[in-house]
């Protein structure tokens, strides 16, 4: 209920936001000085609709992230702060990836990226528009992109580790992300960090020279390991609070970022050139630049402001209000084509060419609503909109089908995803003469709105031209015909095209009471209905038991689902691919298309999931927690995109839908994942050395896939199975792609206008399979340390200098990892499944200046 000074209404209602989540807190709270708030319980939003249940006595797993632990990462990027901070937290920096290159996936426990539900202040965000479909981590998923919000209108970060489809709706099967925006209505501050990459590339040398053999091949003369200094990062930011009135505040949050290309590839040892008609090795072999592929972090610059606003309008009813605008404009190379590549025209390119795709990101998002208490009962009314826009251009290309003619900038077509939520929740409680306590009664209901729009290409982006293999003429019905569209990304056709959309309701209860002086009981039910799959119904109980004051013993169970998101629903991408010189139409198809029906898709439903977890929190002063958690999570039903189905049945089934080579996305595996949490915070405070805060987090997390369904009837006629509609690649990439541990270990020390913080962390084993065995890689654990240092030389003025990954070090070189090395081991020589990146260190400095 609102009553009296704003501000501190204001704060009980965030730290309400925070308990609703469900995720366990300190009774502390850590400042921007790393020191102690004493007497300040902090009070969740998610996890309970409970108002005022604190993150010490919640029934489920919560982490808190607040400002001073972001600030310290010295990270400009909010998927990588998680991932330096959470052990359940997976963060792979891919490249050569196409749009994964751009808006990059994570996971929570190693499920998928959209088995995680993130919101903002409480409220649903909306996912990106892209839908990863290369080879990396959470390949043919559509994610939340976190690194839309700007890290400096962060307040704190609440990670809820346990199941919450019952409570939030879909895709809460792994966890929920809350992240809370800052709300003071007063003071700021601002802050300029500069970095870059000062690092030794470990294991591979530089190339001194080249030369010609004996035996009339290239030689390559090699020194020490290359030294580089790249990734230049500039990062500016601000963050200011105003007055509304008395009793309001508007908070607005800018960031601006520009990060530099940082690049791992090493020399490309293949002749660029044709050979001289004698045999002999073309003489530009020696000074053509054998460094011609990226492979690494893109260019990038971004644009972010947010606003988070709050009034009181009377004193019990608050308006309160949140505008998000982000912009990215990022740059991501593709394979290089040699001179000599069919590919290429020389006339346009003499020396080869190394095509880029660019894309334009724009995101917007809108909430506003009204809470408060009308007489017996606590209300909140909400409207939510969120657009997520991804252009994507293609340069330094061209179209080898146009031949010499060709541009070589293309426009390759806009996805766009958005979605409009309106969202009522009352509460109260009563006294039902039953319990010890009274009983808390939630109740709600929420409409969504989702489109999904693909805008195809300019024609030549895509078009087939009447020009052969190295743009040279050739007959223009028989062929050959060279390769259409733009290399590296042909752009969307007109057949891929379409707006579609969809809408589901919802409604949810919500019951918790402590039945006996020492045990708390949490029930949830939640009905939702898809326009599109029809409807579901999912259930949560948790417990907690209080055995001491410093003992409880909490467990939970509950059903969860994702529905089949509407890039899965209906992406679909069709490219003209040559095999064997002849031309196909293959590509990636929506489940409900002729051509997927073909194949005998029954379109998609949604995935199913049960959640258990129990463990227990142990906390004997107010200077030490520890919280033991272990969880087990079986998904029926997940959603796979199949491999590329070709041969003379396929064709054949294809007939007359104009696509030789097809694959698409159907519910086709189940799976397990089983692990344990571990979670430890200290305090220690002296009179002399100053406050030491100390915190340690442990993740083992294994998945399974424990079945994999039968194909449809249609393929098992045309010969196939379960063995080559999803091949091991595929279901290994579910199973070992995420470290199989996690350990996070850190400290934060204070004194007077000192302070430092020293985090290390160790990544578990991560496969990167490959479907040739020799090829499959084993990354080993490797330990990563941070350090961040702050100075105060005035009450308002700071400096801070870090390194991440101080000590420099990379994954294993994938030719050290493999018994079969090809040409692209050597060139890309770390592995994009690395959960650390393979950028080496970054060093940093930073001035802020707060007011």
């Amino acid at each position: 209920m609102y009553k009296g000074n704003f501000s501190r209404s204001a704060f009980s209602l965030s730290v309400i936001a925070a308990a609703l989540a469900g995720i366990p807190v300190t009774a502390s709270a850590q400042t921007q000085d790393g020191a102690q708030e004493q007497d300040v319980e902090q009070i969740q939003i998610v996890g309970s609709r409970r108002a005022g249940r604190t993150i010490n006595d919640s029934p489920v797993p919560i982490d808190i992230i607040d400002a001073s632990s972001i600030e310290a990462t010295g990270l400009t990027e909010t998927n990588m702060v998680l991932n330096s901070l959470l052990p359940s937290f997976n963060f792979p920096q891919p490249s050569i990836t196409d749009g994964t290159d751009h808006v990059r996936p994570a996971q929570l426990r190693g499920l998928a990226p959209d088995h995680t539900l993130v919101l903002v202040n409480g409220k649903r965000r909306h996912t990106s528009a892209l839908l990863n479909l290369n080879g990396s981590v959470g390949r043919g998923s559509s994610a939340v992109d976190l690194n839309a919000i700007p890290a400096n209108a962060i307040k704190r970060i609440e990670v809820l580790r346990d199941g919450a489809a019952a409570q939030y709706g879909s895709d809460a099967i792994a966890g929920v992300i809350n992240i809370v925006l800052k709300d003071a209505s007063e003071g700021g501050d601002v802050s300029a960090t500069y970095g870059a990459n000062v690092t030794s590339m470990d294991g591979i040398p530089d190339l001194n020279s080249v030369s010609v053999g004996d035996d009339g091949n290239l030689l390559f003369n090699t020194g020490s390991e290359r030294e580089l200094t790249d990734g230049q990062t500039f990062t500016l930011r601000g963050n200011m609070g105003f007055e509304w009135g008395d009793d309001g505040f508007v908070n607005v949050s800018a960031e601006y970022r520009d990060r530099g290309q940082a690049n791992r590839a090493d020399f490309d040892p293949r002749e660029n050139y044709a050979r001289n008609e004698d045999g002999s090795v073309d003489e530009r072999e020696l000074t053509v630049n054998r460094y011609n592929h990226v492979y690494g972090n893109g260019e990038v610059e971004d644009y972010a402001l947010f606003v988070n606003a709050g009034k009181a309008l009377t004193d019990s009813m608050e308006f309160y209000a949140t505008a998000g605008a982000s912009s990215r404009d990022s740059t991501g190379g593709g394979f290089y084509r040699r001179a000599q590549d069919s590919r290429n025209i020389t006339a346009i390119y003499p020396d080869g060419f190394l095509p880029s795709i660019q894309t334009d990101i724009s995101d917007m998002s809108l909430l506003a609503g009204i809470k408060g208490y009308a007489e017996i009962w606590n209300y909140d009314f909400s409207v939510t909109h969120g657009t997520n826009e991804l252009q994507y251009s293609v340069i330094n290309s061209l179209n080898t089908s146009l031949g010499p003619g060709s541009q070589t900038e293309f426009d390759a077509g806009t996805l766009t995803y958005d979605t409009t939520i309106i969202n009522a929740d009352v509460s109260r409680l009563l006294d039902t003469q039953l319990f010890f306590s009274e009983m808390n009664f939630a109740m709600g209901a929420e409409y969504r709105h989702e489109g999904y729009d693909i805008e195809a290409g300019e024609e030549n982006s895509y078009v087939q031209g009447a020009f052969g293999p190295g743009g040279v003429t050739t007959d223009p019905v028989a062929g050959p015909f060279g390769a259409a569209g733009a290399q590296v990304f042909p752009g969307f056709t007109p057949e891929s095209a379409g707006d579609n959309s969809r809408h589901n309701y919802s409604f949810y209860v919500d019951l918790e009471a402590d039945v006996l002086e020492n045990w708390n009981v949490a029930v949830a039910g939640r009905f939702e209905d898809y326009s599109d799959f029809g409807s579901t119904f999912n259930w949560k109980m948790s417990h907690r038991v209080t055995v001491t004051d410093a003992l409880a013993l909490r467990a939970s169970v509950s059903t969860g689902f994702r529905a089949p998101s509407l890039q899965q629903q209906y992406f679909t991408s069709i490219a003209t691919v040559f095999v064997d010189g002849e031309p196909t139409e293959t590509g990636t198809f929506a489940p409900s298309s002729d051509v997927a029906q073909a194949l005998g898709s029954p379109g998609l439903d949604a995935e199913e999931s049960d959640n258990f977890s129990a463990g227990f929190t142990y906390s004997p002063s107010a200077d030490f927690n520890l919280t033991v958690d272990f969880y087990r999570i079986d998904i029926d039903d997940r959603i796979v995109l199949s491999n590329n189905l070709s041969g003379e049945a396929i064709e054949a089934l294809l007939a007359g839908t104009g696509a030789n080579r097809a694959r698409f996305f159907l519910n086709a595996i189940n799976s397990r994942t089983e692990g344990v949490d571990i979670v430890s915070t200290y305090t220690l405070n002296t009179d002399s050395y100053g406050d030491y805060y100390f915190n340690a987090g442990i993740n083992f997390n294994d998945n399974e896939v424990t079945d994999v369904l039968a194909a449809p009837q249609v393929l098992q006629n045309a010969g196939f199975d379960q063995g080559n509609l999803f091949d091991d690649v595929e279901l290994r990439r579910f199973e070992t792609s995420s470290p199989d541990s996690k350990i996070n270990l850190g400290v934060t020390w204070t004194y007077d206008r000192y302070a430092a913080t020293l985090r290390t962390t160790r990544y578990g084993e991560v496969e990167d399979p490959s479907s040739i065995e020799a090829r499959n890689e084993i990354i080993p654990s490797e330990w990563i340390t941070d350090l961040d240092v702050r100075v105060a030389i005035t009450d308002d003025l700071s400096v801070s200098v870090g390194a991440n990954n101080l000590f420099d070090v990379y994954p294993e070189a994938s030719r050290n990892l493999v018994d079969e090395v090809t040409t692209f081991t050597n060139i890309f020589p770390y592995s994009g499944f690395s959960p650390y990146g393979f950028t080496g260190r970054y060093v940093y400095g930073k001035v802020a200046y707060t007011f």
